[in-house]
């Protein structure tokens, strides 16, 4: 008989993604983009790679590199190893003496043939086996080691009801304009009526990837949960999304053995435009959000000022005397 979930489980779900990433890191300086330090951020901060055994954290920028003395690195990236997030992973090793190179993608392997126009199954991972080859490169001996491997480092758990995924902030609902220039691409007799009509393969590329990898991760934790989902959907992007889910290969194979069931309600926002445009709430978590602006680089959590608390003098122009702090709680 499987246990019942609970909501302290429920909030462990994403801490458990990032336990990979924890199990690498030591001696190792981590290069983080922005999206998974938000990630992060909520699920112990950079204190949780330090007490792991990393040796320094910085941003993932062609700016950034490491010392002599400094031969280990673990890249940790939400986007697929293409284009600009491999130019500036070749930027930091080209800069610097890594021995040892560990790339963590939030992005499955699955996503990565899709994005590489690869349609067929293919056994292991090549394209990570591949990248492998090329880190070593970099790092000018083929002998050195190299790892490249996903882990969905993607959700934040903010309270114990509710976890958000902020590498997702930007997914928005389809709209009627975006109906206008997908038809202006298509012959006459192939366009859609309406948004409902869309497919996921009508959609761009780009925006076919964020929904993959918006399902895989669901799917990654569900998976973590033992789940198995019935879906609803309201609204033409929520309706993709749930079939995507529905017909994710590892998803079938979940739900033939999972223990736990579960529904999920997926929900356009713009379904639901007056509770998300109405700043009327009157709850003191509201306010602070509404009035405080956002950490740099977030999108979840807001700066305070803490100047107040020190004997520090205010200057007027002047706001980074003392670092801000914020919502999320270390513990």
């Amino acid at each position: 008989m499987s246990k019942m979930l609970t909501a302290d489980d429920f909030t462990q779900l994403p801490l458990l993604m990032w336990e990979k990433v924890f199990s690498k890191v030591k001696k190792a300086v981590v290069f983080m983009d922005d999206r998974c330090a938000e990630a992060l951020h909520w699920s112990g901060g950079a204190a949780a790679l330090l007490e792991a055994g990393a040796r320094n954290v910085k941003q993932f920028s062609s700016f950034e590199a490491c010392g002599e003395n400094e031969p280990k690195a673990v890249f940790v990236v939400s986007t697929v190893l293409k284009g600009r997030t491999v130019d500036i992973i070749k930027d930091i090793i080209s800069l610097s003496h890594f021995q040892y190179c560990v790339v963590f993608t939030a992005v499955p392997h699955s996503v990565h043939l899709f994005a590489n126009n690869v349609s067929t199954e293919m056994e292991g991972n090549p394209v990570f086996d591949q990248f492998e080859e090329k880190l070593c490169e970099w790092m000018g001996n083929m002998n050195y080691t190299a790892e490249v491997m996903h882990s969905p480092v993607v959700f934040a758990p903010v309270s114990q009801q509710l976890i958000v995924a902020p590498a997702f902030a930007h997914l928005f609902p389809l709209l009627p304009p975006d109906l206008d220039s997908l038809n202006a691409k298509r012959p006459e007799k192939k366009r859609f009526g309406t948004l409902n009509d869309l497919n996921v393969h009508s959609l761009p590329v780009e925006l076919q990837i964020e929904i993959k990898c918006l399902v895989s991760a669901l799917n990654s934790m569900f998976e973590a949960a033992k789940m198995r989902e019935e879906s609803f959907a309201v609204g033409p992007m929520s309706r993709i999304i749930a079939g995507e889910l529905a017909n994710h290969n590892q998803a079938k194979n979940r739900r033939k053995t999972a223990p736990n069931k579960a529904s999920i309600i997926f929900i356009d926002r713009t379904m639901d435009l007056t509770g998300v445009v109405g700043h009327h709430g009157d709850n003191l978590v509201e306010k602070i959000l509404s009035v405080l602006s956002p950490l740099p680089g977030h999108v979840t959590d807001v700066q305070v000022d803490m100047l107040e608390l020190t004997n520090v003098q205010r200057i007027p122009h002047f706001q980074n005397t003392v670092a801000p702090g914020c919502l999320a709680q270390t513990q």
